[in-house]
């Protein structure tokens, strides 16, 4: 069934009570630096915040930069990072991405969109993310699987396409919430929106979201009496 789209007085209604929900907006990986967000940003796909944060403390402390990284052995990189699933993959990208910022970018993370995509395992969320919590530029929204969730259920957007989910969220709210807007969606997808059951019975929004669903409570069976009246 296709879900009702949302009014822009709705949804600034909804981000306002999310804001008064979670009231102070962090990132949850835990970094020191736009090279150190760029490999816990690449580590974090299909894994969760924590595990990743988990994770980054040893390689960090082991591997301080991108030319300790790009110069190291690609089978210890996969072991440092074994934890966070699909570790190959994600060795060779942070390697990858490592050798181009030093051969290319003069050992230090670009700060540009353009440039930021040419790098291995970077695509927009990606590059979304880095330039907003490493050097504070906001060109767009980052996308990710709670904001894909959570906003569509709320009727922001009607699309499944990361890319076409960002302009809808772009164009539904003013640039100076697009940095945060992340946030307050991904709190309220671990808190209450959850996959692939939401708890829309203690949801907050739930007044102003077309996709609530509200099952009134199950009674209990009566088991069928016996022959002496008493329950089987």
């Amino acid at each position: 069934m296709k879900r009702k789209k949302a009014d822009a007085k709705s949804a600034r209604a909804v981000l306002g009570t999310l804001k008064r929900l979670y009231p102070n907006p962090r990132h949850y990986l835990a970094f020191d630096g736009p090279y150190e967000l760029l490999v816990a940003t690449i580590l974090s796909a299909q894994c969760t915040d924590e595990k990743v944060n988990e994770v980054t403390r040893a390689l960090f402390r082991d591997y301080p930069g991108p030319r300790e990284l790009a110069a190291e052995r690609i089978e210890a990189i996969e072991a440092a990072v074994r934890p966070t699933g699909f570790f190959r993959n994600k060795a060779r990208a942070i390697q990858g991405a490592s050798r181009a910022i030093v051969e290319r970018f003069g050992g230090r993370v670009p700060d540009t969109m353009e440039d930021l995509l040419t790098l291995p395992g970077i695509a927009r969320k990606s590059a979304n993310a880095i330039l907003q919590h490493g050097f504070g530029t906001v060109v767009g929204v980052v996308v990710d699987t709670h904001v894909i969730r959570v906003a569509g259920r709320l009727g922001w957007t009607s699309n499944a396409d990361p890319e076409k989910i960002e302009r809808d969220l772009m164009e539904l709210f003013d640039g100076k919430e697009w940095r945060a807007l992340p946030f307050y969606l991904k709190s309220h997808g671990r808190a209450v929106c959850r996959a692939p059951a939401p708890k829309c019975g203690a949801c907050a929004v739930a007044a102003l979201c077309p996709s609530a669903l509200f099952e009134p409570p199950i009674a209990p069976r009566r088991r069928a009496a016996g022959a002496n009246g008493r329950p089987r």
